[in-house]
This record gives structure tokens, sequence and C-alpha cells, in this order.
């Protein structure tokens, strides 16, 4: 899990971080905001969380989340894509193959350093998850 944080800012967020950590994060920080523009970044869960989202269940339950967040781990960084489909599944899963030297989960990219990862295909990725969020809210 990741390391709780008091930062009220994405900027003290980084800045807390030790180098190369705090290098890496924002370049992932910088490539999210190229890439997802419209989605405000902000401190939530105790990482790096871009845009909004209420979310209500069938069941009546609700709350907010957002849509991108980034998370520095002991090990690696984290790159959550909240984005799924019923029919195809989580987005973040169909880009396993294109992102192989990363640890891919249902919506986690986990990345060791960021020169193991094709940062084009992640912006892509990163956009497309954006974008599922636009069509719904």
């Amino acid at each position: 899990m990741f390391k709780t944080t008091t930062s009220a800012t994405p900027d003290e967020y980084i800045g807390a971080l030790d180098e190369p950590r705090r290098g890496q994060v924002r370049a992932l920080h910088e490539l999210i905001r190229r890439r997802a523009p419209a989605l405000e970044p902000h401190i939530a869960a105790g990482m790096l969380a871009y845009g909004h989202h209420h979310y209500r269940y069938a069941s009546g339950r609700e709350g907010d989340w957002f849509p991108i967040g980034l998370a520095s781990q002991k090990r690696y960084i984290s790159l959550y894509v909240n984005a799924a489909d019923p029919a195809r599944g989580y987005l973040a899963e169909s880009y396993r193959e294109r992102l192989p030297r990363a640890d891919i989960g249902r919506s986690c990219v986990r990345i060791r350093r960021i020169e193991d990862v094709d940062l084009d295909v992640l912006g892509e990725l990163i956009e497309r998850g954006a974008a599922a969020y636009s069509e719904t809210d």
C-alpha cells in the first residue's frame, strides 16, 4: 500500500518525494496534465488524483472517486485508471501486452521506473481513461 500524506496540494506531494522518484512522479504528473487536461489535480485517498466522479450503485450506495490516480509506493509508482466497460472489462488490463515491463492489475499500472514503459502508450491509456468519464458525466 502507499504511504499516507499530509500534503495539501499536488506540488507539495511531489516536492516531498526523494529523487529519483520525485522526477519520475513529476514526469508522470505532467503527462497526465497534457493528455487529460480537463481533469483537475488534487489530493485524495493519500495520492495525486485527477478529476472527480460521483458514482451511485443500483443498491443506493454512492460516493466520490477520481478517474485517474497517481501514487508513489515503496517499490514502484502506481497509476490508477479507474475505467471499465461491462462488455470489454477494465481499460488498464487491456494494455498489458503494450506495456510488458509494467505490472498491470485491473485498474492499476505499477511502474518501477518510467524508463520501463512507453510513455506514448501510457499517455494513450490516460487519455482513454479520462474520455470514459467525460462520456458518462
